[in-house]
Order: structure tokens, then sequence, then C-alpha cells
């Protein structure tokens, strides 16, 4: 087995692929659209749009394909865990059919460019399945199959798979696919700058408003004129559209470990139950990495966050037989209340300004459906698909889900703050931070591997909620809209787009920490 130490806490898809080196964004510039965010749904939007002769700015905060599209577990499939028969109960036939078909066209998009334009991103054709171990859950998945059957998808029922281990049944949708996520988005990323398009990194953009003339896309070193903007951000970074109350922001965790090819399962695979595995294998040094994620939870309500790889690791040396983990990282996505994306306007009130957010963990079709549709608005082309996805649709703030996070929001803003943190510091070691009062305020402290203390305010930029301590991140997360920053206070992720204010403070002989 592997030591901690010679594991690498870094998604294998960024470890993997080159650095790139786009510009930052240094001068006024005007182009036909701007695009927030070089993730799977800019990039897609950017690359469609230039194609069909409009000119794009596409601007990322730091590094292309370094957001939740290099986190992803990769997989392309319209196989969503167990949303069909809750999508028929709850939407009806035709929109689950929209749904299905939607989903399916992303996949044959991808498919379709791969083959087209030469792609060299490990792109392969794998069944992908939902499987079951117990009996009671059988029955889930046994509904699952009908209903996908009924909206026309390649679904069966299944009593065994490439697993090394018993199941009681799978449903399996043929023909899916896989990939390298960063590999794909490099190469669409190269398409778009020249002939009027530029592609900027390290440039963080901190508001947009669309006036009379046109959209005004401000950054922290100049601003961009368009006559249109996508946000595509993952949580959109603008608080209009009150995206952040219509879904809520899951982390979830992933290892991998070499395995033999002749040992590996073919194909993808999801388990039921609430402590479910996404599994998967990706060509790896000559052999496979076998990819194994689950443990999530909603972002910034977990503090150990490094135990969460521990039931992953266990998983896979206990039911594959590998020898060593080389890697372990994490994701983020937010997760719509009713299971559909929000795709189109930011508002009602905003012709030109668009976002698409609320993915649910399936953002390889999903994030490339988004891009596909929002260059049809843009472009003003009809598609059938629009109205099941529309942004401004009639939010289900009433259902049980959402009742329960946003009052989870609400008790966290209110209730820690009440909360009687103490202000000692002398447990925290080097790599740690906690949350601690200060003279009544709440500070982030955080203590580097030279001990030196750092202190941030412990209150989120975005609308004030108090961040905690990711350990396995080294991160402060928000617990109420998933904003996130780094130790020093720098923001990681929206919505949130002014840092942490940074404190100056010290330790005493008797370890509480003081102003300075």
């Amino acid at each position: 087995m592997s030591s901690p130490s010679s594991t690498k806490s870094i998604s294998y898809w960024i470890d993997s692929t080159p650095q790139t080196d786009y510009s930052e964004f240094a001068e006024n510039i005007s182009v036909d659209v701007a695009i927030v965010g070089a993730g799977i749904v800019g990039l897609t939007a950017a690359a469609q749009l230039k194609k069909a002769g409009k000119t794009v700015a596409v601007i990322e905060s730091k590094k292309v394909a370094t957001g939740v599209s290099g986190h992803t577990t990769a997989k392309i499939t319209s196989l969503h865990h167990l949303i069909y028969q809750d999508l028929l109960a709850d939407l009806g036939q035709e929109k689950a059919k929209l749904y299905a078909e939607s989903n399916q066209a992303a996949l044959e998009y991808i498919a379709n460019r791969v083959e087209t334009e030469q792609i060299d991103c490990d792109f392969s054709r794998q069944n992908a399945y939902t499987f079951a171990e117990s009996v009671k859950e059988r029955e889930k998945i046994e509904a699952e199959v009908e209903a996908a059957q009924s909206l026309g998808l390649p679904a069966s029922f299944v009593k065994t798979t490439s697993l090394p281990f018993p199941i009681s049944g799978a449903i399996q949708f043929e023909n899916q696919a896989q990939f390298h996520a960063r590999k794909y988005l490099l190469h669409l990323a190269k398409t778009i700058p020249e002939n009027g398009s530029y592609l900027f990194e390290n440039t963080r953009v901190e508001d947009v408003k669309e006036e009379k003339t046109a959209c005004r896309v401000k950054t922290r070193r100049g601003k961009i004129t368009a006559k249109d903007v996508i946000v595509a951000t993952n949580i959109p970074i603008l608080d209009q559209g009150l995206f952040f109350a219509k879904a809520y922001p899951k982390r979830s965790y992933l290892i991998g470990a070499p395995i033999d090819p002749e040992k590996a399962p073919q194909g993808m695979f999801i388990g039921t139950g609430d402590h479910y595995r996404s599994i998967r294998t990706t060509p790896y040094n000559g052999r496979l990495l076998l990819l194994v994620g689950g443990e999530g939870h909603k972002t910034g309500t977990v503090t150990e966050t490094e135990k969460r790889f521990l039931p992953l690791e266990e998983y896979a040396y206990a039911r594959f037989g590998v020898n060593s983990i080389d890697y372990r990282w994490s994701s983020q996505d937010m997760v719509s209340f009713d299971k559909l994306p929000y795709i189109g306007k930011l508002t009602p009130l905003h012709n030109h300004i668009y976002v698409a957010t609320g993915l649910s963990l399936w953002g390889m079709t999903k994030g490339t459906l988004s891009g596909m549709l929002l260059s049809d608005l843009i472009l003003e082309q009809e598609n059938p698909w629009l109205n099941l996805y529309d942004s401004t649709r009639a939010t289900p703030f009433v259902s049980k889900t959402s009742i329960k996070e946003n009052a989870e929001v609400a008790i966290h803003w209110i209730g820690d703050r009440l909360k009687g943190r103490q202000d000692s510091v002398s447990e925290l070691k080097p790599g740690e931070g906690k949350v601690v009062d200060l003279e009544g305020d709440q500070v982030a402290v955080h203590r580097d591997e030279k001990n030196k203390l750092h202190a941030v305010s412990a209150v989120c930029s975005h609308l004030g909620c108090v961040v905690n301590w990711n350990q396995a991140e080294k991160s402060w997360d928000c617990p109420c809209h998933g904003a996130r920053f780094d130790c020093t206070g720098t923001v990681l992720r929206g919505p949130a787009t002014q840092d942490l204010s940074n404190l100056q403070v010290s330790e005493d002989q008797e370890g509480h920490v003081v102003s300075v």
C-alpha cells in the first residue's frame, strides 16, 4: 500500500496535461460575445460561436480547465444515476424525453467533434451502468430500466457485469463514452484566439453590467465590451438570478489507483444507496488508472475532509486488489433542486447576459449541452430543448430539498455567528486552520508550515456567511453558497468575487490570538 506522502493531491487530468500560458487581460477590447469561465460550458459555447462567425473573448480567473471541468470523473453519458423514473413522475413523458434526447445529443456532439477534428483525448465508447448490490436497491434499478426504455434510451437490465464482485442487478446504457476531459478542452481552447477573438487566463471578472447599447465586463485589469455575455462559472458570480438559492453546492472525492488491465472492469459504473461509488478506468503509463469516487457532502459542512478519501481507498484495495493510491482529489458542483440545469438568461429582464448552472454532477453532457444551447440563443437559432432548461422557469422553492437546503443556509448565517468559539490556537498544527473569536469578530486563522499564523476575516465576501476550514484542500469553504478561498483568503471559486479581508494577528504566550 502507498503512503500518503507518495500520493499526489491533484487531479490526474490536470497533472497529466501541460500548463497553459495564455496572456492576462491587459487592455480594453470589444467583441461580439464575452464568456466568463474556460470550462466545458464556456469553451463549448466559444467554439460554436466562433465557428458561426462571432468574435469571442473567454476570460478565465485561473488556468484553462482547472476548475470543475478539470476535476470531473469525465464520463460522457445520458445515464445519470437513477433520474428517469423521477423525471417521468415530476415532469411527464414529453419533458423527460427531451431531457433524454438532449443529453444523448450532447454525447454525440463530443463524439463527432473528437472524430472530425482528430482530438487526442483518450476517447472511447463504453457501456455505462448503475448497479445495485442489495435486492432492495434492485427494485429501483428495475424501475429505472422501465423508465429509460419508455423514453427510447439504449437501456437494458443485466444481472452480471465485469465488476469483480457480485451485484443484484444493474441498468446498462450501451454505447456511451469516456475521455480525458482536459485534453479535449485544451484542444477547444486552441481554436479560440486570433481573428479578433481572445482567451485570457489569470483574469478575474468582478462584475457584468447590461447597458442599453452593450454589456460591460469588469475585470481587475480593465473592461471588455460585448453585445452578449455568457457567465459560465459553475455558479454564476452575479446574484440577480438567485441561482445560489435554486441549487446547493456539493463536494465529492476521487482517488486514482494503478490497476492491471486484466483485472480492470470494462465500462463506467455508479452504485446506489447513500454510500454509492463511481468507478471507471483511464489509460495510465501503459497500464490503467482505476478511478473511484464518492463520499459527497454539502460544501463547507465537513472540516476533516481528508478522512473522506479513506473509505474510497479501502474500497479500491478490498474490491479491486490495487497496490497503491497515486492520486486523490475533490470536486464541487451545483445540484439543482428540480434535477434540471438552469440554462438561459440571467433574469427575464436581461436580454444579453446568459448563465448555465445546476449541472448536478453530470457536467460533461450537461455542460456540453449548455454550451450548445447558449450559442443557439445568441445566434437566435431555434432549439427544441431550450424551454425545458429555461433558467428563468418557476423554481421549486417549496420542495423538500430546497426547504432543507435554504433552511441550513439561514442556520449557518445566524448560528455560526453565535457559536462560542475559542480564541486559542495553541493546538493548531502547521498546515491546519480554524475559525476563532477575536474581540467579538469571527477570524479565520491558518498556521503555515513555518509555524507562522495568517489571519483573514471569516465572513464570506459573497453574502456574509462564516467560512469553515477544509483540511484536505487547505482552503476556507463557505457552507451557504459554496464560495471557496485559499488559506490566505484569495478567491478560489465563486460566487464570491472579492478576497477575504487580511488581518494582522499574533499569538500570545498562552496561545490566544491577539490583534497586532
